[in-house]
């Protein structure tokens, strides 16, 4: 009798205990649910928006970010009536190495720093504005993310100084050609930063990178957020139907061939290893229509 009663004391402690449980998970999602309402109703317009292409100053470069800048503010014509602000990084010659983007953060924060996203691409990068806008709205613009299309290292490479040597694929960093994007609260913690503190590095070997050295290693910001529909896919192919950016490659017409005789290879080397690197058997495959045998030590 008193081993039933026991049974039947337990058995409604645990009823009592899942019923608990159940009515602290339905907030823990109604609550999740909250957020999300609220996020969207928090949307993002174009003119919050404001495109930065890495381009650079020589004709035809400057040429391809000018189109691709036109390509955006007609797209956005037929959207809205506030017309996103798009940035050529070449126009931004005050502002010393403005290509590799750290010095360029601050401006960015003091001028647009009521904006929300500060989306970056390169001049061959294609942009589908309604995507983009979509893929922004998920994200909370009042917090501090870093998106983008997420590249690793296979092996520690010597280019990126052997970082994360014991494990490399543990560092993600953006592929340029797909377009990455700071929120304006990283922008403007970071441009706070940089004013008390200079980037610790005058060079720069693999922007892509070392910017993300610098937001989530040295700043101690967010990692980076992979973003699908970030894509380097070509614009025509299937796979880019769901991509919010896609890269557009060729191989422009840059006139007629130059002749053979017009050109002139040199092997960097020094007389200690002159002997050993003018005989490299693959410098020889390579450049053996080219390669000039009388090379003079450097």
């Amino acid at each position: 009798m008193l081993a039933g009663r026991r049974a039947q004391h337990i058995a409604a402690s645990v009823l009592f205990y899942n019923i608990i449980l159940g009515i602290a998970t339905e907030q823990d999602t109604s609550q999740g649910s909250l957020d999300s309402s609220e996020s969207q109703k928090m949307p993002i317009e174009l003119n919050d928006v404001v495109f930065v292409i890495q381009s650079q100053k020589q004709s035809f470069h400057a040429n391809q970010a000018a189109k691709l800048k036109q390509d955006i503010l007609q797209q956005a014509e037929v959207l809205s009536q506030y017309l996103p602000t798009v940035v050529l990084i070449h126009e931004l010659s005050k502002h010393e190495g403005a290509w590799t983007i750290i010095p360029i953060i601050p401006y960015l924060a003091s001028t647009y720093g009521k904006k929300s996203w500060i989306f970056f691409c390169e001049e061959q990068t294609r942009v589908k504005i309604t995507k983009l806008l979509e893929v922004l709205r998920r994200y909370d613009k009042r917090k501090e993310w870093f998106l983008g299309k997420a590249l690793h290292d296979e092996q520690s490479t010597i280019i990126h100084h052997y970082a994360f040597a014991e494990d490399p694929v543990v560092f993600k960093y953006p592929d340029f050609a797909a377009g990455w994007s700071m929120s304006l609260p990283l922008v403007n913690r970071l441009s706070k930063q940089l004013r008390n503190e200079k980037p610790s590095s005058d060079f720069t070997i693999d922007l892509k990178h070392e910017i993300a050295l610098f937001i989530s290693q040295r700043s101690k910001g967010p990692s980076l957020t992979p973003v699908r529909e970030f894509c380097t896919e070509d614009v025509t192919s299937s796979e880019a139907a769901n991509c919010a950016t896609t890269f557009h490659t060729y191989l422009p017409f840059c006139g007629k061939l130059v002749e053979k005789e017009s050109i002139f290879f040199a092997v960097k080397t020094c007389q200690k290893f002159h002997r050993e690197r003018s005989k490299c058997l693959i410098i020889y495959c390579i450049f053996k229509a080219f390669l000039h045998h009388g090379t003079q030590h450097l």
